[in-house]
């Protein structure tokens, strides 16, 4: 196998599988449709690399000096994870409701990224993982992060188009709600492991 190729499928493992990005997205696509859930959509396809690139640039040493500071990132990241969970399962799916209702912007699908466990693990498992120390940092992080976007462009994408789908086969509002309570509660559960390694 082939260094691009094992990237290739690290990448598609990592963007592809349901973490808070995708489940957040598919409640959106369902609830807001495609068309309004484009700019969350390309803040997460943005957002990812960009991280990427800062870490691959020295942040990953600056926790390693002063470990406190990922731990602050987590608790802040479970915070905020429980707060768009109730979001998700408070919102309305009416017709005159969700008009009204507003998906996560641009800026706040890429700013999530920072409090976001899984790209965390994603962009420091690919920088330990694919880059090598007898060559320059930089181009080597660059094309791991371009891989990202290219590879989430698709996979956050399916999710995005599967949560629109699901608006044909939960047709009442009651449905709807229970999927939207579903996906918020799937979200909080998944704050539990990233807690216990934070408070171990």
């Amino acid at each position: 196998m082939s260094f691009n190729i094992a990237l290739l499928l690290f990448a598609v493992a990592s963007t592809g599988t349901p973490g808070p990005n995708n489940l957040m997205i598919l409640a959106s696509g369902l609830n807001f449709g495609i068309r309004r859930s484009i700019p969350h959509w390309l803040g997460i396809i943005s957002g990812v690399p960009v991280m990427m690139l800062v870490i691959g640039m020295g942040l990953e040493r600056v926790f390693t000096q002063w470990p406190l500071g990922y731990t602050l990132i987590k608790i802040v990241g479970a915070s905020y994870l429980l707060y768009l969970a109730a979001r998700i399962a408070l919102t309305r799916v009416s017709g005159e409701t969700r008009s009204a209702a507003k998906p996560l912007t641009f800026v706040q699908g890429a700013l999530f990224q920072w409090v976001n466990p899984k790209a965390w693990v994603m962009c420091v498992g690919a920088i330990a993982a694919f880059t090598v120390a007898d060559l320059p940092l930089l181009p080597q992080v660059v094309m791991i992060a371009a891989t990202f976007m290219v590879v989430g462009l698709a996979c956050v994408g399916c999710w995005l188009f599967a949560g629109s789908q699901l608006q044909r086969l939960l047709k009442n509002e009651r449905q709807q709600r229970i999927f939207n309570i579903s996906m918020a509660l799937i979200l909080a559960v998944s704050i539990i492991p990233m807690m216990a390694v934070t408070l171990n």
